[in-house]
């Protein structure tokens, strides 16, 4: 079904901000699977004329966002999201917090993390499946850990 301009950008729109859609062609096929049937010409005006930024998401792969969201982005949403999805076990060692997560995750939880600006992080050291974070003290690491594991789906 052809759309009329108007109808379209709403639909690029909405398609761009429920889901990742990193090329032209996935979102030619996301407008498909909705029965919105246009060139990647289109596709590639479309975009241009609705300001559509080219971005990373928290696992790095690219995607288009509109130009506001990436001004209403909140460090702390950004964080809750990833952890939910591939946070496992967060344990405190010392003034480290061991956090574990999915394979491949832990570079985008510790990137979340260093977004944050958080009094208690001192920094983060990722490797594929497990985040080191370095607290101020003992203490501030135990707290830190519960505040991370709350955010464990």
């Amino acid at each position: 079904m052809q759309l009329a301009k108007v109808e379209r950008h709403r639909l690029i729109e909405s398609v761009v901000s429920r889901k990742r859609v990193g090329t032209q062609f996935e979102l030619l096929d996301a407008l498909a699977d909705s029965g919105c049937a246009v060139t990647q010409a289109t596709i590639s005006r479309d975009i241009r004329e609705l300001g559509l930024e080219k971005t990373h998401d928290p696992l790095g792969r690219p995607r288009y966002v509109l130009p506001d969201s990436l001004r209403r982005a909140d460090p702390i949403e950004a964080l809750n999201g990833i952890m939910a999805q591939f946070g496992r076990k967060v344990t405190p060692a010392g003034n480290i917090v061991v956090l574990q997560s999915e394979l491949g995750a832990a570079p985008a939880i510790a990137r979340a993390l260093d977004q944050l600006a958080h009094d208690r992080i001192v920094g983060t050291l990722a490797g594929d499946d497990t985040v080191l974070v370095v607290a101020p003290s003992e203490r501030d690491a135990r707290v830190l850990a519960r505040e991370l594991s709350a955010t464990l789906a």
